[in-house]
């Protein structure tokens, strides 16, 4: 059943994107099936083949390095909050832990890391690796492969700066592409800080979220053009520095800064979401019980997003817990998802189920990351910002189902 499922999933998801297509009658067949076939492969390579499989446990290995070191900076500056030895005996044992002060400040180290390995050229020679790879494979041109193999290493934003140049030149299925592909995929900075949240709720957490991110990657470029077609000739490019600097210390000090940035984003947005996620459901507990509960917003978006989830491959019986994660990550964002995902009861979701959600809750479609985008994308290309604006609630819808088409990949071949 789990395998019809899938097979349903794989053919509904592209079906429903060429539904609402601005132009069905460009439909260009070698499109759906180029991007599905480089999904399955990759998918195959990077989650049954035994050496990616040791990378990854190695990759596991540098997460918790990471983590040790991260805790070593935040108990020096924040003492026992931070992770040093409490001065009293703590009654509970996570009553120590403060997400503000022990998980997140993990996102200013992995941006400084992220700096100084562009500065050291190797992250540009693993985007110039994946940049080819999806021009050869998918057939798009220089200036966007380059913008969606960076996407996977970094942000919706810092992607689009490295081939800022081209911006103005970029066709508009090809800029309809690139925001996709920076709502369908995670920063790296982030995609670290949300790997040490999932330890212990699935195996080997970072090497299946940087998979995640990698096998969105040609499942964003397929929705795109299926939803916004290409008429015209691709852009070529060439890779350019994010941020050009002169030393080491520079990359780390900028690096810092921009990583303290999003660091305090992600704080006041966790801050005002579930503040305004607590107030709603105090209103919608003010109507009537529905089958003895009461009404909230994550049993509303359950109900909504159940369809997509059985689609994936999970069980019905399963399927409006999931549905309020998919939707909690489309109204909120994938960081509450994931905490929600984290609280469940063991017994809410099967081991297999919440792989697929680990998948499909993996990208940055939902309408914050739409508010940063077309503010990052407007000032870059002025002149575009209405095109860019007009796209803005095409590129999460077609964000969302790129990660769905992930998670039903993933739940068939698991």
């Amino acid at each position: 059943m789990a395998m019809l499922q899938g097979l349903t999933g794989l053919f509904l998801i592209p079906l429903l994107a060429w539904l609402i297509s601005e132009n069905r009658r460009a439909f260009d067949w070698r499109v759906p099936v180029a991007g599905l076939t480089l999904q399955l492969i990759l998918a195959l390579l990077l989650l049954k083949l035994s050496l990616f499989q040791a990378l990854f446990i190695q990759l596991n290995q540098v997460l918790l390095a990471l983590q040790q070191a991260t805790e070593a900076g935040t108990g020096f500056v924040f003492g026992y909050l931070g992770g040093a030895e409490s001065p009293f005996l703590a009654s509970d044992g996570g009553s120590s832990f403060v997400l503000a002060f022990r998980a997140l400040p993990l996102v200013l180290v992995i941006s400084a890391l992220s700096a100084l390995l562009f500065y050291w050229r190797i992250l540009p020679l693993v985007v110039r690796f994946f940049s080819w790879l999806l021009q050869k494979s998918l057939g798009i041109s220089g200036a966007l492969g380059l913008g969606a193999a960076a996407n996977v290493f970094v942000g919706m934003v810092e992607s689009p700066l490295l081939i800022r140049p081209y911006l103005s030149k970029l066709t508009r299925s090809e800029l309809f592409s690139l925001m996709t592909l920076g709502m369908a995929t995670i920063a790296g900075t982030v995609l670290v800080l949300y790997a040490s949240l999932l330890e212990g709720v699935i195996d080997n957490p970072i090497g299946h979220l940087l998979t995640a991110s990698l096998i969105s990657a040609p499942a964003a470029v397929m929705i795109s053009r299926l939803m916004v077609p290409e008429t015209q000739p691709g852009t070529a490019g060439e890779l350019l520095d994010l941020q050009p600097v002169n030393s080491g210390m520079e990359a780390i000090a900028n690096g810092t800064i921009e990583g303290l940035k999003l660091l305090a984003n992600i704080v006041a947005l966790l801050i005002v979401l579930v503040a305004l996620v607590s107030l709603l459901n105090q209103m919608l507990d003010l109507l009537p019980d529905i089958t003895g509960e009461p009404l909230s917003l994550q049993r509303l978006l359950g109900w909504l997003m159940a369809p997509l989830a059985w689609v994936m491959g999970i069980p019905w019986s399963e399927a409006i817990t999931a549905g309020s994660l998919l939707g909690t990550k489309t109204v909120l964002n994938e960081l509450l998802a994931y905490i929600d995902l984290i609280r469940l009861p063991a017994d809410a979701l099967d081991e297999r189920s919440r792989l697929i959600l680990t998948y499909a809750l993996c990208g940055f479609a939902n309408f914050g990351s739409l508010g940063i985008m077309l503010g990052g994308l407007g000032s870059m290309v002025p002149e575009r910002r209405s095109e860019i604006v007009a796209l803005g609630m095409k590129s999460i819808v077609a964000g969302t189902l790129a990660t769905l088409l992930t998670g039903t990949v993933v739940g068939l071949i698991w």
